[in-house]
């Protein structure tokens, strides 16, 4: 492995880091769930929309950051043992806080007068959400930095990456019925009603499933194993003129690949499917050798320092957008003179987005973006103070 290349800073991947966190935000916060516009919807089960592009994106990127952090376990600086302690120590603190983000504000905001108010707690923990986001990057961050750390060298790791999405597959395919990959009978969703049950799973898909569930970890650690082969590539170009050739080739090629696997097996986020990792994985590797290419080699950084600024902070940034948007959207609330509740995250919608842009589409996104303009700045604030809060 050459020296140069272990020593040259990337900034492209704090950047893109940066710019996928603000998209996380930015389609999860829109300023009504009725009006948004088609590309920040995700697709309805297969298929693939850009917000649909974001989360994977990010798990590539964890996959990315571990191959430079994990070095120093490979060359006798640090040993390996202390670095499984440290990614188990890590992604079951990722874990934890997003877990109590779910339960979050930790007592049920309706209660039922006629229940004491420990059988009203009861009931709201009998039916909390364990799963999430953050569950999944904590548990696809464990299972492909177990992977990496065990492997040690490319090619065993490259394996282990399309052992992940073929064991997935099947999984999906010899467990799920005559239908393996609907709503209904899918593997995933068969997993985790064993696991968990019905009331602890996500309801927006009008049955119990998780989206983020515990099988989807398999899959989500070939993106992450995905995102170390990136930055494996990365490292191992002395000139990154050349590591942006291997990324562009291999995003086509990746690309190529899901595309012709989704012949078989539908590109699904929802069941985080093989052919979902590449097509996902190829866009971003394309998007990763643009920005090394416009910010590393031709020196763009500063047109990128806000996104920079998030991608020094992106797990503190996210975590924080949830607890606001909890804590401003529906627990501080008032009553207006109509008789009807308002929130601040509310007022701000109505008042300023909906006068000036309308309550459409349009006044959507103009609140979601100022929702992301908040924790930018916030963003902005630490890195000029040199504050790096790692979660």
């Amino acid at each position: 492995m050459s020296t140069l290349s272990t020593k040259q800073r990337y900034v492209a991947l704090d950047v893109l880091r940066g710019m996928t966190i603000a998209g996380m935000i930015l389609v999860n916060n829109p300023g009504t769930w009725g009006k948004i516009f088609p590309p920040l919807r995700h697709a309805e089960w297969f298929g693939c929309t850009p917000t649909d592009l974001v989360f994977p994106f990010f798990l590539f990127m964890v996959g990315t950051a571990m191959a430079f952090s994990f070095s120093r376990f490979f060359d006798g600086t640090v040993s390996v043992r202390s670095g499984y302690a440290k990614l188990y120590k890590r992604a079951a603190l990722i874990f934890l806080i997003g877990l109590l983000l779910n339960a979050f504000p930790f007592v049920p905001l309706k209660t039922d007068p006629n229940l004491s108010f420990w059988e009203n707690l009861g009931r709201f923990y009998s039916g909390l959400r364990i799963l999430g986001v953050l569950q999944r990057i904590a548990m696809a961050y464990a299972l492909g930095g177990t992977l990496a750390l065990w492997l040690k060298k490319p090619r065993p790791i490259a394996w282990a990456f399309a052992l992940t999405l073929l064991l997935h597959w099947g999984l999906l395919f010899f467990f799920g019925g005559d239908e393996p990959y609907s709503r209904e009978t899918n593997f995933a969703r068969v997993t985790d009603l064993f696991l968990l049950g019905p009331k602890h799973l996500y309801q927006g898909y009008g049955l119990p499933f998780d989206p983020e569930g515990v099988l989807g970890m398999l899959s989500g650690a070939g993106t992450v194993l995905m995102g170390y082969l990136a930055g494996v590539c990365i490292r191992k170009n002395t000139e990154k003129i050349d590591a942006v050739g291997s990324l562009y080739t291999w995003g086509l090629v990746s690309l190529g690949a899901g595309l012709a696997w989704s012949i078989w097996l539908p590109i699904s986020k929802p069941l985080w499917t093989g052919s979902y990792v590449l097509y996902a994985g190829g866009w971003t590797l394309l998007m990763l050798g643009f920005f090394v290419y416009l910010i590393d080699i031709k020196g763009k950084e500063k047109w990128f320092m806000p996104f920079k600024a998030l991608g020094l902070n992106p797990l503190f940034a996210f975590v924080l957008s949830g607890l606001f948007a909890k804590l401003f959207g529906r627990i501080i609330h008032w009553q207006t003179a109509s008789g009807g509740t308002a929130t601040p995250l509310g007022w701000l919608y109505h008042n300023v987005c909906v006068p000036v842009f309308g309550d459409n589409p349009a006044g959507s996104l103009a609140y979601a973006v100022i929702y992301v303009a908040i924790f930018t700045l916030m963003a902005m604030v630490l890195y000029k103070r040199k504050i790096i809060i790692k979660i």
